[in-house]
């Protein structure tokens, strides 16, 4: 009877699993979509999709219901993670971009945080074009090399928690909050959309009328400014 009750359970376990996963597989193509417009286009987005989509299935394989957290919730952030090591294992960037990233750093650590990206890219001997590509390739493709340059998160190993001047975080969303309205009015909207509406950017390309490379490039160069921003404002704090 014992032996029943075990196998009927695990059916109806394999079955709930089975569910989560077909009734999902959109959400695969959604955070996929916010992910790889912009991309060398070398890389293989069927292979991210398919990583995708076994991080989908680890979700639903380790997923409890009772904890009371929505699947699609727990399981945003298992297939993000699961495209994020297909990057990293199979997408290594051409060394050309990664020869862009390495002048780009030189040049604004050489002029100042506050430079603008015209005089950046004169100096780095780009084009603005040239260097909206390379920040969106290196924001996709090496996401760890990327958090290093940006100003908040919550891991707390961005340049705010490390600042000798240490907020709470009321304080650092607040911050965060300033230093977005401070961003021209194209690269505000881009990043509400993204972070705010959770659109993706083929959503965004749509509500703007640009293309999606276009939206993905003005992404990275959004988040760059707000790095900008948020270290001189800390700086004269």
């Amino acid at each position: 009877m014992e032996a029943a009750v075990r196998a009927y359970q695990n059916v109806t376990q394999k079955e709930f699993r089975d569910t989560l996963v077909v009734e999902n597989l959109d959400c695969v193509r959604h955070v996929l979509g916010r992910m790889i417009t912009g991309l060398p286009g070398f890389v293989d987005t069927e292979n991210l999709e398919a990583a995708g989509i076994l991080g989908l299935v680890e979700a639903a394989g380790q997923f409890d219901a009772s904890r009371g957290v929505e699947f699609r919730t727990y399981a945003y952030h298992r297939i993000r993670g699961a495209i994020l090591d297909e990057l990293r294992r199979n997408c290594p960037l051409p060394q050309h971009i990664l020869q862009q990233w390495a002048r780009i750093r030189q040049v604004r650590e050489e002029l100042g945080e506050q430079a603008p990206w015209s005089l950046v890219a004169e100096k780095a001997g780009l084009t603005e074009e040239d260097m909206e590509t390379c920040l969106a390739a290196i924001r996709l493709a090496q996401p760890e090399t990327w958090q290093e340059e940006m100003p908040i998160g919550r891991n707390r190993t961005s340049s705010v928690a490390n600042s000798p001047t240490r907020i709470d975080l009321e304080e650092e969303q607040q911050l965060l909050a300033s230093a977005i309205e401070e961003l021209p009015d194209r690269l505000r909207i881009v990043l509400s959309l993204y972070y705010l509406e959770d659109l993706r950017l083929a959503e965004i390309a749509a509500v703007l009328d640009l293309s999606e490379s276009r939206v993905s490039r003005l992404l990275a160069k959004s988040q760059m400014q707000l790095k900008t921003i948020i270290e001189n404002k800390l700086a004269g704090s």
